[in-house]
């Protein structure tokens, strides 16, 4: 009888842990949904007011989605989002010259924000992207709010955009 109480408690556990792993990766997964709604163009204004233009765009079989920030030069960028099992990624081109990567801290039905984990070219006290929520209140807006780490001083950038019909 305790054998049989063990294995139902096991089973149970079993169970248990196998539903929070999809619930994880349903989350992740409609948070790559929702970035992968952005397909397209975009136009609009960063902090300063100035013009930019940003693309989404899937790729590899629709598996990655690359956005391209177009600036006025140099600062063009590309940040690469995909799954990494049950977690969704992103990989930033950066026009600092090095490669951030982040992982998703927080995502609800309209904004997925990234926290930086780790990155290449990246030495101690170099500046890099720490921080990125990308909000999507309707199917024709959304915004990009970049945080840039300088040793130890932040500095934010807001994209406004609006979609390209």
């Amino acid at each position: 009888m305790k054998l049989r109480k063990m294995l139902v408690a096991a089973a149970a556990l079993i169970v248990l842990l196998s539903a929070s792993v999809v619930l994880a990766d349903s989350d992740a997964r409609k948070s790559f949904d929702l970035l992968k709604s952005m397909e397209g163009n975009w136009a609009g204004k960063n902090s300063q007011g100035q013009p930019l233009q940003v693309t989404f765009r899937l790729t590899a079989g629709g598996s990655a989605l690359m956005s391209e920030i177009h600036g006025h030069g140099p600062e063009n960028m590309i940040t690469m989002f995909h799954m990494d099992g049950d977690r969704l990624m992103m990989t930033h081109y950066c026009g600092a010259g090095n490669q951030p990567r982040m992982k998703v801290i927080s995502a609800n039905a309209k904004s997925v924000s990234f926290e930086f984990m780790d990155g290449t070219n990246i030495g101690p006290g170099d500046g890099h992207m720490q921080h990125v929520t990308f909000t999507q209140p309707d199917a024709d807006h959304h915004t990009e709010e970049w945080v840039f780490l300088d040793h130890g001083k932040e500095l934010r950038e807001v994209f406004s955009l609006e979609r390209v019909k």
